[in-house]
């Protein structure tokens, strides 16, 4: 668990270390004279897109069936499962009965004052 504890310390700082650098490097960079003019990008090729056929030159789809084909067989019904469940015959057990316990009578009273043998607990001031 130590050694968690000190990986973990050590993992934040790095980290805010590495933030400190960025951050005073962004602001050393924001400080300098704009006399540089930023060179813009290269113009970039584009690329060539491939011909697809247009949606008029394919073929049109069939509106009829080949009637070379045979027919789909018929699938047998599912059998029906009756939903209902069965009444359950609830006799339940008698409930165990517990003994009566003597009334312990009132609790005494809880003391308000301390006794005088024990010291006093500091204080910070």
């Amino acid at each position: 668990m130590a050694f968690f504890n000190c990986f973990a310390l050590a993992l934040l700082m790095a980290l805010s270390f590495a933030s400190i650098d960025v951050g005073v490097a962004t602001r050393h960079l924001l400080q300098q004279p704009q006399t540089q003019s930023l060179s813009s990008f290269p113009n970039l090729p584009t690329p060539s897109r491939p011909s697809f056929p247009w949606p008029g030159a394919l073929p049109p789809l069939p509106t009829t069936l080949p009637t070379g084909l045979p027919l789909l067989p018929n699938f047998p019904s599912v059998p029906i499962i009756r939903t209902t469940i069965p009444p359950i015959p609830f006799s339940s057990p008698p409930l165990p009965s517990f003994p009566n316990l003597p009334n312990p009578g009132p609790l005494p009273p809880l003391p308000t004052t301390l006794p005088r043998g024990l010291p006093l607990l500091p204080s910070i001031p």
